[in-house]
């Protein structure tokens, strides 16, 4: 049975682009070249400050300077995080239902402690999740499934109980891999309905209020809940 609901953090649960596409953004005032716009910033914001480097300065890791500006963006996106960042649309209501069910839920996210506990403070998750799991709790990163796996541990729960949900491809196959149920979302950060469905999922949700139809039911439908 299905009783456990693990979400990814960013572009799933929480809003942060407009913070990471700013630190990015000042990188580049440090070169003296123009903001990107933010878009363009905003479909690479899961990709991490790697991801974010390169697509606001051309850098690889192996790039000489490279260190200074992973240091930099990080400081400067610590500066900025908890101003721009929020929930996406429903996910308070969502979260609602869950805990007015006594549903478990948690997070398990690539992001660093030092960069998620804040956001995680600011959000008022602490003391509502039941498990956090970071990039650095575990030695394991998604796409490998030791982080998910470690979070069901974590709870007292066996994988096939619980679902998780992210936005991204790597989300999906931990998940899989995991040997959890998954749903894909797309109005995060990296999946479009085509990538959605070629990440094959047990469902997609396009907007967070079709996640609450998807994991408790409807009058048309049953939830993977419970299931």
């Amino acid at each position: 049975m299905i009783d456990t609901v693990l979400f990814d953090l960013d572009g799933t649960l929480v809003d942060s682009a407009p913070g990471l596409a700013l630190a990015a953004n000042l990188q580049r005032e440090k070169c003296y070249l123009p903001p990107l716009p933010f878009e363009e910033l905003r479909v690479v914001a899961s990709m991490g400050t790697r991801g974010l480097l390169k697509a606001a300065l051309e850098l690889e890791q192996d790039a000489l300077v490279y260190p200074y500006f992973r240091d930099s963006f990080l400081a400067d996106y610590r500066n900025c995080m908890l101003d721009n960042s929020h929930f996406f649309p429903r996910i308070t209501e969502l979260l609602d239902a869950l805990e007015q069910r006594n549903i478990i839920w948690g997070i398990v996210t690539n992001k660093s402690e030092a960069l998620s506990q804040p956001l995680f403070d600011y959000l008022k998750i602490t003391g509502r999740s039941h498990v956090n799991v970071c990039g650095d709790t575990t030695p394991y990163f998604k796409p490998e499934p030791g982080g998910l796996i470690y979070a069901a541990e974590q709870i007292g729960k066996k994988p096939s109980q619980c679902v998780y949900i992210g936005d991204d491809e790597r989300d999906i196959i931990a998940g899989k891999d995991a040997g959890m149920k998954t749903i894909a979302v797309t109005y995060g950060y990296s999946l479009d309905v085509a990538a959605a469905i070629a990440c094959k999922p047990d469902a997609i949700a396009h907007h967070p209020a079709e996640i609450t139809t998807l994991l408790l039911g409807d009058a048309n439908s049953k939830g993977l809940l419970h299931a």
